[in-house]
């Protein structure tokens, strides 16, 4: 009862503004010091005439005040020395600490020597040293005391009061101490640490840096309720050894706020950490949430095949592109070719790279894949040897309604690219393929199945008559997250916006992946294919979409269904429950990448297939929508259409 009383007057408007308060200035630290160190000397005196029997008449030894003139000159002179006003005294650290006792060690070590010298010289005794040795813990035990005490007045207040949000920290190494550290040290410091939180049962109980360790459990958030604690600050470090879909998931369920603090290493001076940058500890995405480990590749391989090379991109400015472009500049090509139709986000990947690699050679080159005599022109000039082909029309439903735009962007595209990288001789050409060309329900997975039939069975005629021709190679992943016009950016505007978020169906999946990752997987495989293969990517759980749209309202700091609202629209046209990444007649081998894996497939003869692709491009041209694509079905038997108007065109 008395607990809560204290509790209700710390919150109350009395006491809660004070943690606000600002800083008083050094000279008023330094006013204190003496101030204290005067009552140190007056008690030394105080006891040493009870103890020591003082004789303070003696001729040989000077007046008491002058033996504090003495005393208050010399330990003046020693702060200033060691600057001890100089730290701010609710964050006093051990350092603090040290030169306070620095300063009086010191003082009373050139008293002493004073005393000596003035004894040796005019045989005086000008202080007793019974009285220094009495006045230098005493003033130490103050000045430890003055720190100490304000700094646990502060701590205090600022748990009770209303000032900095109070944080628990997720993990009890070396990490989530430094981070504590780093939070009561630093000023202005935007959170107050309140505890540890552990799932190891050995530190449960104890205490870390002066605040208790609980266990993650039900009985955690009971105790966090009760604080009203909404807030639990992980590292990076932190991050990397759990798995956060899942051990970060029971924060979220009970609408914990979950943050983040920028990389540090055991190296960093805590100390000397700024305010900025612990002002950059920010609530965690869902993006952190999905990744997975960092993955593993062969960079000796991956160098092999692109140091020295003209290495050319189509589609370079967009998501998977961009970073595609990135990561081949670790392995130093000789030049790397921008292909890309759209002019303004060439222009600003352009700037981007000549800023962040300045010893590169980049050339930018506005075109579109549909056009066979400018494409042939950029071949014929660059010579690339190595293409990374992902330019294509991706979006679903947009597809569904122009089939012909779909064959011309990611048929025609592709085969205009295939067919200049055979005839000006590159080395390796990798095209980027996605889940949704495996048993295709919709316009843009047939038209990129149609595209993976034309390479492959391209490569195995070339292969025929020559077996160092280009090596074909064709990768297919899933979503990939924070790609332009993915669920996740929408769903973060419409968060933004106050709802509601739209959901097309409650049981609707999908597989997702990083963007780095993916392109790291894509260059992995360039290097493992000996062409015609049909590489798959191990893409993880599928996640439910359902799930991903609460947590993203969860971690924006609402509650689902109550500040912001989900709302069911239906599945669109040609979309799916779920993604596939092998049908059903196919299968895998394993591959040296465990995460990367080759799909037997079903082989096509190239003199068939490409007369029925012309046949398809030309009805593309004319416009003919339906004759398109039933001429598309007929090249891909599995293809079958899904909540769409093309449904009339499948076997009954």
């Amino acid at each position: 009862m008395i607990h809560e009383k204290i509790k209700e007057v710390l919150h109350s408007d009395t006491f809660s503004h004070l943690p606000a308060i600002g800083y008083v200035p050094r000279w008023s630290v330094l006013l204190l010091d003496m101030l204290l160190c005067t009552i140190a000397f007056w008690l030394s005196v105080w006891i040493g005439s009870g103890v020591f029997n003082y004789q303070t008449e003696s001729a040989e030894i000077y007046s008491i005040r002058v033996q504090y003139l003495i005393v208050i000159g010399v330990q003046l002179i020693t702060f200033w020395a060691f600057h001890t006003y100089s730290g701010i005294l609710r964050y006093s650290t051990f350092i603090d600490m040290v030169k306070v006792l620095g300063a009086n060690l010191a003082a009373g070590i050139v008293i002493l020597i004073f005393n000596l010298a003035m004894q040796l010289t005019t045989h005086s005794h000008p202080m007793l040293s019974t009285v220094v040795m009495t006045y230098v813990p005493i003033a130490f035990v103050l000045l430890f005391s003055l720190r100490v005490g304000v700094k646990s007045i502060g701590e205090t207040l600022q748990e009770y009061g209303s000032g900095s949000p109070r944080v628990m920290i997720y993990g009890t190494k070396y990490a989530g101490v430094s981070i504590a550290k780093m939070l009561r040290s630093a000023g202005n410091t935007p959170y107050h640490p309140v505890g540890f939180i552990t799932g190891n049962d050995e530190r449960y109980g104890f205490e870390l840096a002066g605040l208790p360790v609980k266990k993650l459990d039900e009985s955690l958030f009971e105790w966090m309720a009760e604080r009203k604690i909404q807030n639990v600050i992980i590292s990076p470090i932190k991050m990397r050894e759990i798995n956060p879909a899942q051990d970060l998931q029971v924060f979220i369920d009970h609408n914990i706020r979950i943050l983040s603090t920028p990389y540090f290493t055991k190296f960093d001076n805590l100390d000397d950490i700024d305010a900025q940058r612990i002002g950059r500890i920010d609530a965690i995405k869902i993006e952190d949430l999905l990744e997975r480990p960092e993955i593993d590749i062969n960079t000796e391989n991956v160098r092999q095949i692109i140091s020295g090379k003209v290495v050319l991109i189509s589609g370079a400015a967009g998501s998977i592109g961009s970073e595609l472009v990135r990561q081949v500049q670790k392995y130093e090509p000789q030049v790397t070719v921008l292909l890309e139709m759209a002019e303004s986000p060439l222009h600003d990947l352009t700037m981007d790279l000549n800023k962040q690699f300045p010893n590169n050679r980049f050339i930018p080159i506005i075109a579109d894949v549909r056009n066979r005599t400018r494409i042939e022109q950029i071949f014929n000039e660059v010579r690339p040897d190595v293409v990374y082909h992902a330019a294509a029309y991706k979006h679903v439903p947009l597809m569904e309604s122009y089939p012909n735009e779909a064959i011309r962007a990611n048929v025609l595209g592709t085969k205009n690219m295939a067919d200049m990288a055979v005839k000006y001789g590159v080395q390796r050409f990798v095209m980027i393929s996605t889940d949704k060309a495996v048993n295709p329900t919709n316009i843009m997975g047939a038209s990129k199945r149609i595209a993976e039939i034309y390479v492959q069975s391209l490569f195995h005629k070339l292969q025929k008559e020559n077996p160092d021709c280009t090596k074909f190679i064709t990768t297919r992943f899933g979503n990939v997250l924070g790609s332009n016009g993915s669920v996740i950016p929408y769903f973060q505007k419409q968060i933004a916006a106050g709802g509601p978020v739209t959901v097309t169906h409650p049981d609707i999946i999908r597989y997702f992946m990083t963007i780095p990752e993916a392109c790291c997987l894509v260059m992995e495989a360039s290097t493992l294919g000996k062409g015609g293969e049909i590489f798959v990517f191990d893409m993880g759980k599928p996640v439910k979409i359902l799930d991903l749209a609460r947590n993203m309202i969860r971690l924006a700091g609402y509650t689902p269904d109550k500040d912001i609202s989900i709302v069911f629209t239906g599945l669109r046209p040609g979309e799916k429950l779920y993604e596939e990444l092998l049908n059903q007649k196919e299968h895998t081998l394993p591959t040296s990448n465990s995460k990367i894996m080759i799909a037997k497939v079903r082989e096509f003869d190239y003199d068939i297939v490409s007369k029925q692709i012309d046949e398809l491009i030309v009805t593309s041209e004319q416009d003919k929508t339906f004759t398109t694509v039933k001429q598309m079905k007929q090249l891909v038997p599995e293809y079958i259409s899904k909540n769409s108007v093309f449904e009339q065109l499948d076997p009954q």
